[in-house]
């Protein structure tokens, strides 16, 4: 409750929602001209239920949230994991609303969580820039460099394997990177998000034996029918997936399923730290390591 409390005044002080700091970690923000915004499909804002969200307010922001453990092993490469956020939401409040960097640190793996702003407070789905072939990849490029401004990572350090995970609205721009396929994704995690671009995810999964998906959706998050309807291409494509109640998951059938859809009776923004979802399938991951002792 502290932490969220600092949090809360560094939002009064600065204008900014700072994501909750932590001992085990460097926290800090970088810009980068490989985010979604400024862009102009958005030059004008956009227009949702009456109601405008102007450009300068909601499509402006090119801030990069990064998470780095303060034990990282960057030898060699380096581990990312893409966090997208939905509607209504920006960088700074997912990380404290969702747990995020809790949850992320609890995981104790080798990697470096990373959080690029896309529409900031804004009911909108549209990905921006990044929907454009290279965007991704020159943003990948752009992490890398903060974390070696900062001395986190040596100077010889690339990208190593990129889990993207996303909640609600967050599925367009994960789809369009996936299609796009500048960078190779290994696994993605849709919280509630399967709303549309099916297409492109079924894409992805065929395209590798090794790529991972993990689908959990909820009643009345407006993901149900469109979740029941990629099962069924599965199973027409013959593709073989686990579906499993939430309270029926285990920590064995996440490792080893490489596709998983889970049916959750909690709410649509309480499946990902209430229970901590998020921090689940990160530890049941197979492509990123441990952090070591």
């Amino acid at each position: 409750m502290r932490k969220l409390c600092f949090a809360l005044l560094l939002f009064f002080l600065t204008g900014r929602l700072l994501a909750q700091d932590d001992k085990d970690a460097t926290i800090f923000h970088i810009r980068s001209a490989n985010t979604s915004f400024p862009d102009t499909g958005r030059s004008k804002g956009h227009l949702y239920d009456k109601v405008l969200y102007d450009a300068a307010t909601h499509y402006n922001d090119s801030s990069v949230l990064i998470i780095a453990p303060k034990k990282l092993d960057a030898n060699k490469s380096i581990d990312l994991v893409f966090w997208f956020h939905g509607w209504r939401n920006n960088i700074d409040s997912a990380a404290v609303s969702y747990q995020l960097t809790r949850q992320f640190l609890a995981s104790n793996l080798n990697a470096v969580l990373v959080l690029a702003e896309t529409a900031k407070n804004s009911p909108d789905s549209y990905g921006g820039k990044l929907e454009n072939n290279g965007v991704f990849k020159a943003l990948v490029n752009d992490v890398m460099i903060g974390l070696k401004a900062r001395q986190l990572v040596p100077q010889k350090s690339q990208s190593g394997h990129i889990l993207l995970a996303g909640h609600s609205g967050a599925y367009r721009v994960m789809a369009h990177i996936l299609k796009n396929g500048e960078v190779p994704v290994d696994e993605v995690i849709l919280f509630d998000a399967l709303y549309a671009e099916t297409d492109k995810f079924m894409g992805w999964i065929a395209a590798d034996e090794s790529h991972r998906f993990i689908d959990i959706y909820t009643d009345h998050g407006g993901t149900d029918e469109e979740t029941r309807g990629m099962m069924k291409l599965l199973d027409t494509a013959k593709q073989q997936y686990v579906f499993r109640e939430e309270n029926e998951l285990t920590p064995q059938l996440l490792r080893n399923n490489r596709l998983v859809f889970i049916h959750s009776p909690h709410e649509h923004d309480k499946i990902i730290a209430n229970p901590d979802n998020f921090l689940l399938y990160l530890i049941n991951e197979p492509f990123l390591a441990a952090l070591k002792p």
